[in-house]
């Protein structure tokens, strides 16, 4: 089969079409014929080796993780799908690979497609989707009448956590550029800042919730907007504790993670709030909750741009723009 590949850890480097092997089927596995798949910034962070010390990969490596694609073979003990059957998914972390013509993944990790999305809108749901609901339903138990701050309302997180939170009745504040301030209103946002005009943290005040996607300087801020006894979770680090031992990190490796978010979770427990690390994992349960909303019209993906096969660097370069709004696709089959 096709793949695009990383030989070794390069920053901003091009990686490799070339022809491996179809993937090995293991009996709990269902084989993919992948149709689209979509471009994550976590692909170029794999890419730049900014994740090889959680996430020790082999090399060569086949790059990406999000997938929609039709069934083709089942293992031995696969019991919830069959060949001809249109699914998404996010494979497992040490089984991503999905700028390829085909993958095997384990049955629990998959989900049938949504009935009233394309090929190329299902690929884009998956990885946004499972880290949106993994913040705010199962770290942040958000409630109604709860408030939550999300960051980067229209990256690819923002926009289903803007939809997701509006969906559970909190009251959701985002940041955007100026170009992008109707787009996340309309997405269901109650308070919109134009973190090129104001700072949200002169702004935002008795926050229950804050999702963070971006840097340091923007993680500091937020606490100042969360209420006590609020939470402040990351999707783009420093990794904690608590998430090295999930990892499975050796010792040495979770004493690393305690000292890169010691200063913020010093800073957090100075103001009465909790920090903490996401990094998002499969779910195949979890995409079929979210496939529902998807078909109630609770959530709708937004596709910025779809690259075909071919262009998978160039549709990773332009994810890495920062400019995309909402998803960045491409098409397989």
């Amino acid at each position: 089969m096709k793949a695009f590949l990383i030989d070794r850890y390069t920053k901003g480097g091009a990686l490799r079409l070339g022809e491996v092997p179809d993937p090995e089927l293991r009996e709990t596995d269902v084989m993919v014929q992948i149709h689209a798949t979509s471009v994550n910034p976590l692909d170029a962070k794999i890419r730049d080796g900014e994740f090889k010390l959680i996430l020790p990969y082999r090399l060569p490596l086949i790059l990406g993780n999000d997938a929609a694609g039709i069934v083709i073979r089942v293992g031995s003990k696969v019991s919830r799908f069959k060949p001809g059957d249109e699914v998404y998914a996010r494979p497992s972390k040490d089984r991503i690979g999905t700028f390829a013509e085909l993958i095997a993944m384990n049955e629990a990790d998959v989900a049938m497609k949504p009935k009233n999305l394309t090929m190329e809108e299902a690929a884009s749901i998956p990885l946004v989707a499972l880290t949106a609901w993994q913040v705010l339903v199962e770290r942040a138990n958000l409630k109604s009448g709860q408030k939550v701050l999300i960051h980067a309302g229209s990256g690819g997180v923002g926009m289903i956590a803007i939809q997701l939170a509006k969906h559970l009745g909190a009251t959701v504040a985002t940041t955007t550029s100026t170009a992008n301030v109707d787009l996340v209103r309309n997405l269901g946002a109650d308070v919109v800042i134009d973190y090129k005009k104001e700072d949200f943290e002169k702004v935002l005040h008795g926050y229950d919730v804050v999702l963070n996607s971006l840097g340091t300087d923007t993680l500091e801020k937020s606490l100042r907007v969360l209420k006590p006894g609020g939470k402040l979770i990351s999707i783009s680090g420093p990794p904690d504790p608590a998430f090295a031992k999930e990892n499975g990190s050796g010792w040495l490796l979770q004493q690393a993670m305690r000292l890169l978010s010691f200063r913020i979770r010093r800073k957090a427990k100075r103001r009465q709030v909790s920090y903490s690390f996401l990094f998002m994992a499969q779910s195949g349960e979890q995409l079929r909750q979210i496939a529902s909303l998807i078909e109630t019209g609770v959530i709708r993906p937004i596709v910025d741009r779809v690259f075909p096969f071919e262009q998978t660097n160039e549709a990773l370069a332009y994810v890495e723009t920062g400019r995309a709004k909402g998803k960045v696709v491409i098409t397989v089959k």
